[in-house]
């Protein structure tokens, strides 16, 4: 098959647009100050999710409204850069 997108074509996005990232780190305060840091006037809404057994790990819902590609693109790479960010999704 073509890989992971129908047709081994890549699924059109209608810009402007909500995109969601799942964010995983150990300090719920400091993942929220990361994504204050690289969002920061764009609209957008921030949701604790789960936190591992153990307690070491806390995820956090982030819904932004992204304007094109390039915008969607660098909040995934700023998020995953940001020395308080473990994971993004």
């Amino acid at each position: 098959m073509g890989g992971p997108f129908l047709d081994g074509q890549r699924p059109e996005i209608q810009y402007p647009c909500r995109w969601s990232y799942r964010i995983i780190g150990s300090d719920e305060a400091r993942m929220r100050a990361a994504v204050v840091e690289i969002v920061g006037e764009a609209e957008h809404t921030l949701v604790a999710g789960l936190q591992s057994s153990g307690g070491k790990y806390r995820s956090l819902q982030l819904d932004v409204l992204v304007v094109d590609d390039e915008q969607r693109l660098a909040v995934f790479a700023a998020l995953g850069k940001h020395p308080d960010v473990r994971f993004v999704l």
